[in-house]
């Protein structure tokens, strides 16, 4: 999938759309994408002026939203609900990310039915592995969003 493909398929934007391209996509089991991490990305002004490194809740959410693609959508239901991040666990951050690297994001599902969705993922950059855990995905209502 290129980005207009991808755009078609998750809810999120620049500057917060965090995957660029998908290479492997087989839906409701695994999936493999790119975030090419440039130094221009509005995050990096603050984190940390002259030692960019990319936050880990961001290396995270680019998994979050890979996920999101693998989650296969009943084309034909009303759109009611929302997948949302429930939990992250065990998740490691083994090297820190900076401007020029290449994320190649893994997530595979490992639990799903009902209303979670659980996923093993894996980040590396040139083949070396900067971060990996797990993350919990749960359906709300989008009502409940303005019913608080």
């Amino acid at each position: 999938m290129n980005i207009f493909e991808i755009n078609q398929k998750i809810a999120q934007r620049p500057p917060f759309q965090m995957i660029d391209r998908v290479i492997e996509l087989v839906p409701n089991e695994r999936a493999v994408g790119i975030k090419n991490v440039s130094v221009n990305e509005p995050f990096f002004m603050g984190h940390f002026p002259g030692t960019p490194v990319m936050p880990g809740v961001l290396i995270v959410e680019s998994c979050a939203q890979l996920c999101s693609l693998v989650i296969e959508k009943d084309e034909n239901a009303l759109d009611e609900n929302l997948y949302v991040l429930l939990k992250i666990d065990g998740f490691k951050f083994v090297k820190p990310v900076i401007p020029g690297d290449r994320l190649e994001i893994e997530v595979k599902k490992t639990r799903g039915g009902g209303v979670l969705v659980g996923f093993d993922a894996i980040v590396k950059v040139d083949g070396t592995v900067f971060a990996k855990g797990s993350l919990t995905f749960t359906t709300i209502p989008k009502t409940s969003l303005s019913e608080r």
